[in-house]
């Protein structure tokens, strides 16, 4: 069988030297302009460059498109008209509904769609990663080859049967999780402070997660963000609610109204949370050991604000974030551990609550959250690819110094707690 990846990037290329050195006869195609380069470095590996994607769908009997989101479509229409009959098409986009679309309207029925969602970026190989099958149209025998195909990657395959269900789970462990990270990196760039500079966010375990996962994420394209939360159409409803449970409980701090603040926060915890739930439970010694400051300063109490309107949200939305493990990615999990990490320790918690209700030393902080939060919420409200982009490139500059160095310190983390 012939693997025809069209979009070499950093994921088309990881896949095509895996799906090579598994023995597979593979090629592929990028941008106009591009195939000499690309296969000056990848004629070596075994892997055949051809002009466009029409070339590589006429050859190829497994076609994965991987290309970004919001292209998808106008790569399909240029390539799909080709494909060889009876092949297997798949696509590598974070979001499936705008990629069915484009197969549904451009692909020929004879094709078969066997889609995939590797939950990784192209820093980590992909095997033992976790990767998404969804049958969408295919034969039995059709969909058999497609699985054996995939399997060849090496990741832990999980196969969920309707792309619908695929988005509903993705916009909670991709969507929301980014969007909840990059508010911290804008609150902290607009503040005009690196938090391993702060005693606020050197606290040890939860803040280190916070800081690193934050960096890793401003460390990667735009784009792939930016697909994947405004282009997903069930991302904006809990967007919308994260910003809501954010706004609710922020005004409640302000108020020092305790007594609603604190059932709020427990009536959360234990639907989440309940007892009969097996926990994920981060390693805390992990957690302290990676860090990017060798500040030493008294520990100040932190109010966690970001953690608990995430946990408000999942609250309101009836979403239980075990549940959607099956999806999980390494900053989904982190975040769902420092939650479940926050919310399981008793004392650490009522501490959370106090700081957040009467500590003025933080309300500066979480103003500046609160104000991010509402700025991402309006952008991917909008549906503003190009302002999200923007937003992202200016946070991006401001931590471009330390950015390597969060993805590698956060690269090793992840490797222990995952």
């Amino acid at each position: 069988m012939k693997i025809g990846i069209i979009g070499l990037g950093d994921m088309g290329k990881l896949y095509a030297r895996t799906f090579s050195k598994a023995g597979y006869d593979t090629l592929g195609c990028d941008l106009p302009g591009t195939r000499e380069a690309l296969q000056r470095e990848l004629a070596p590996e075994g892997i055949s460059v051809l002009e466009n994607g029409a070339e590589v769908s006429a050859a190829a009997d497994f076609i994965i498109y991987s290309v970004e989101a919001e292209k998808i479509a106008e790569v399909v229409a240029a390539s799909g008209h080709a494909t060889k009959m009876g092949a297997i098409v798949g696509g590598q986009t974070s979001v499936k509904t705008p990629e069915i679309a484009a197969f549904e309207r451009y692909l020929p029925q004879h094709a078969h769609i066997v889609t995939c969602h590797s939950l990784h970026g192209p820093a980590f190989p992909t095997a033992g990663q976790q990767l998404i099958v969804i049958r969408h149209r295919a034969t039995d025998e059709a969909y058999a080859a497609a699985l054996e195909v995939y399997k060849a990657l090496g990741s832990k395959v999980a196969e969920i049967p309707d792309y619908h269900q695929h988005d509903q789970i993705v916009a909670d462990t991709q969507a929301l999780t980014h969007m909840g990270f990059e508010s911290m990196g804008t609150a902290w760039k607009n503040a005009g402070f690196y938090p391993w500079d702060n005693d606020s966010y050197n606290n040890g375990g939860i803040d280190n997660v916070k800081i690193l996962t934050t960096l890793r994420i401003f460390s990667y394209k735009a784009h792939v963000y930016a697909g994947l939360a405004i282009l997903n159409p069930y991302a904006r409803k809990q967007v919308r609610q994260y910003a809501v449970s954010e706004s609710e409980l922020f005004k409640m701090m302000i108020r020092e109204d305790e007594a609603p603040f604190r059932e709020r926060i427990y009536k959360a915890r234990d639907f989440v949370f309940h007892e009969s739930r097996e926990l994920l439970m981060l390693d805390d010694a992990i957690m302290k050991t990676y860090k990017l400051s060798g500040n030493t300063g008294a520990r100040r109490p932190n109010s966690h604000l970001s953690l608990l309107a995430m946990v408000d949200a999942w609250y309101h939305l009836g979403v239980n974030p075990y549940d959607n493990l099956i999806c999980q990615t390494p900053p989904f999990r982190l975040r769902l551990g420092i939650a479940e990490y926050l919310f399981k320790n008793e004392e650490l918690l009522e501490e959370s609550i106090h700081t957040a209700l009467f500590d003025k030393g933080i309300r500066g902080d979480d103003l500046e959250f609160h104000s991010a939060v509402r700025e991402w919420s309006s952008i991917i409200g909008y549906g503003d690819m190009e302002g999200y982009k923007a937003h992202f490139e200016a946070t991006k500059a401001f931590f471009s110094h330390r950015l390597q160095d969060g993805l590698a310190q956060s690269g090793e983390l992840i490797s222990r707690l995952i």
